[in-house]
């Protein structure tokens, strides 16, 4: 067990960080890819609710909302674009507690924001932690770095136009 307990080679115990952000991210995902694609296959269903909530107009919101939903759930289960994608989980949410959840107070048994905020806690520590290295940024990240850096990005190594603009987006 001495593996967990230092570093070893030149990435050291960072591994153990970008795996970690494995499970939320995948939760995240797969939650959000859910509720994006509920809405679509409803889409008159998912109108009528914004309308009830006075969400005008209606039918633009309610597929808004989907796409961003469903986009952001795609985009957190490749660990492409995950920045954006929280950004997206962070407001749709927002706007699911003010609109629907926030007056039925906390508790997920009475229609609270319970499991709402535990969404906004995983997009935030998204949105600030990025995807790791175990996605589909780190590896196109990789594959546009100089030939002789490669190895070191993400590290704070000189890298390319296209590879430091996909870091950043991440």
């Amino acid at each position: 067990m001495e593996w967990l307990q230092g570093s070893h080679g030149p990435e050291g115990a960072g591994w153990r960080r970008d795996a970690g952000l494995l499970a939320p991210r995948a939760m995240l995902g797969a939650t959000m890819l859910y509720h994006g694609a509920e809405k679509l296959r409803t889409p008159d269903k998912a109108a009528a609710q914004f309308e009830h909530m006075g969400i005008k107009p209606a039918g633009f919101w309610s597929r808004a909302t989907a796409l961003a939903e469903a986009s952001a759930g795609v985009m957190m289960l490749a660990g492409w674009l995950v920045r954006p994608a929280a950004l997206a989980v962070l407001v749709t949410q927002a706007v699911a507690i003010k609109k629907v959840h926030g007056p039925k107070g906390f508790g997920t048994h009475r229609g609270g924001y319970e499991f709402n905020l535990g969404l906004m806690a995983t997009a935030a520590a998204m949105l600030l932690g990025g995807p790791g290295r175990y996605s589909l940024s780190s590896l196109l990240r990789r594959a546009t770095a100089p030939r002789g850096l490669r190895r070191y990005v993400p590290g704070r190594r000189k890298r390319g136009f296209l590879a430091t603009l996909l870091a950043a987006v991440g």
